[in-house]
């Protein structure tokens, strides 16, 4: 790539790097010259996927974090600039996202009256405070530089209420599922939490916006499917590299007079 949207040389911090959605950020912004550490709880995992991902002389890195441990993401942040002096981009992708929960999950709650206050604690501590702890850590080398881009990842259920039709099951006397309040309120956070870090930041160099994807095939039922698509003005789910080229874009100077917004890349679910 050229121009505005040029990443090459920039180093990246995509954390969540061994979900689904991770690896492809990471394949993406290797794909565009960057610098990418891949951050992830799952250590094995992480480093499979920058194997896989380090070829043709692309720079991936794995780091095994817990977004959740101050000390874990400080010593990402510290082995980011110690291998490349610097650090230009954090996409703040972990987050406990439990697809659905029902009585079939011996330890979670099928209604909100029951719902876990383990879970429910568990939840706001990886998909909130470690996106608060990772973009801490990464400020004080952004501010030295006088730029940087940070993108927090949330969901459309962080928007508009979960339709829990989605998960009624199939067969009538099936366990019953849902969406759980956690994911919602906690990606709902993400919102507020980039609104705050673009204003604080304003005028430093430091840009903060929000990717707001919708749902992603990944093995579902077909009846899921089939509902969501149905539910969904281009009829289907989005396929898994669909939202890089958005993650490269808020990263990329294209979107330099872009901060504390939220791009909605969700087949026009929140349209209706």
């Amino acid at each position: 790539m050229s121009g505005p949207f040029d990443l090459e040389g920039r180093a990246v911090i995509v954390t969540g790097g061994a979900g689904l959605l991770g690896r492809e950020y990471g394949r993406a912004l290797a794909d565009a010259g960057a610098h990418v550490v891949l951050a992830d709880v799952d250590e094995a995992g992480v480093a499979d996927v920058a194997a896989d991902l380090a070829h043709d002389g692309a720079s991936v890195t794995a780091i095994g974090t817990d977004v959740t441990d101050e000390q874990d993401v400080a010593r990402l942040v510290r082995t980011t600039v110690s291998a490349f002096g610097r650090i230009d981009g954090l996409v703040n992708n972990a987050a406990l996202d439990p697809k659905v929960e029902g009585q079939a999950s011996a330890n979670l709650a099928s209604t909100f009256e029951t719902f876990p206050l383990d879970l429910w604690n568990r939840s706001l501590a990886v998909n909130l405070t470690g996106m608060f702890l990772c973009a801490r850590e990464v400020a004080p080398p952004m501010l030295a530089q006088g730029r940087g881009a940070i993108v927090n990842v949330s969901s459309t259920y962080g928007m508009v209420g979960p339709d829990q039709r989605l998960y009624e099951p199939a067969d009538p006397v099936g366990a019953k599922q849902i969406k759980p309040v956690a994911y919602s309120v906690t990606k709902s956070g993400v919102l507020g939490l980039t609104r705050y870090l673009a204003a604080y930041w304003a005028g430093t160099g430091i840009r903060v916006n929000t990717l707001t994807p919708g749902g992603v095939r990944n093995g579902q039922p077909l009846e899921f499917v089939d509902r969501y698509s149905a539910r969904t003005p281009m009829g289907r789910m989005a396929e898994r590299q669909e939202y890089s080229g958005a993650v490269l874009f808020l990263l990329s100077d294209a979107s330099s007079y872009m901060t504390g917004s939220n791009l909605v890349v969700d087949g026009g679910w929140t349209a209706w």
